[in-house]
């Protein structure tokens, strides 16, 4: 039997916490918490865990100082980070990852949308191919971010590739749009339901023949349907 996952949970805002805790430890996470930056390199010792979700606005150590720390100790710079921010301004973003984090939410997130990222993070860090899609000649590659149909690249806006990999990561799962609208939150642009469609319809345009594969789901949003 495969051992659970431990998530290391850090925000200075207890509700916040409480949610998290709960919500993965149903799914049969192993959850431990932190209420800032020094307790969170203390569990880090103490637990080893398996992925950091780290808030960036914290008292003491800020969250930027925090994930610097541990991606320059050789015992530590392989857990991946998942940045937690009210901040989402593009320049922020881009801040977070230049500094090691390996992927970011603004709050507020979804819960749902979370999960997925967390179950991708450690897909990835096992090597798993499932952050490669192949159906037919359409390849969508996940971590490197490549689209190619029939052999040639398809280039996508941040925002529809970002729609694409959650729906693509997450098979047969089906989001709802304010799931998708947070999923995308930090562009420099308002994101509406209308602007979710909108952003469905060019990725089904562009993906031709293969567009079937987003289906919508009536009364809740859209999935990717794998066969």
């Amino acid at each position: 039997m495969e051992k659970p996952v431990k998530v290391l949970a850090v925000d200075d805002e207890e509700d916040i916490l409480h949610i998290v805790k709960y919500n993965l430890t149903k799914e049969l996470f192993d959850v431990y918490i932190a209420k800032n930056g020094i307790e969170c390199l203390a569990k880090v010792a103490a637990h080893s865990p398996d992925i950091i979700l780290l808030d960036v606005i914290m008292p003491g150590l800020h969250g930027v100082e925090v994930c610097k720390k541990l991606k320059s100790d050789e015992r530590y710079k392989h857990i991946p980070i998942i940045m937690l921010t009210a901040k989402s301004t593009e320049k922020n973003i881009v801040d977070g990852l230049n500094i090691g984090a390996d992927d970011y939410l603004t709050k507020p997130f979804s819960m749902k949308v979370l999960i997925a990222r967390i179950k991708a993070l450690m897909r990835r860090k096992s090597g798993n191919k499932s952050d490669f899609v192949k159906i037919g000649e359409l390849e969508i590659n996940l971590a490197t971010r490549e689209i190619t149909l029939k052999g040639k690249k398809i280039e996508f806006t941040h925002s529809r590739f970002q729609i694409l990999a959650l729906l693509a990561s997450n098979p047969n799962v089906a989001f709802s749009r304010k799931d998708i609208i947070r999923h995308i939150k930090g562009e420099d642009y308002p994101v509406t339901d209308r602007a979710v469609d909108v952003h469905i319809v060019e990725l089904r345009k562009h993906l031709k023949e293969y567009g079937k594969y987003i289906k919508s789901v009536r009364g809740v949003g859209y999935k990717f349907k794998m066969d």
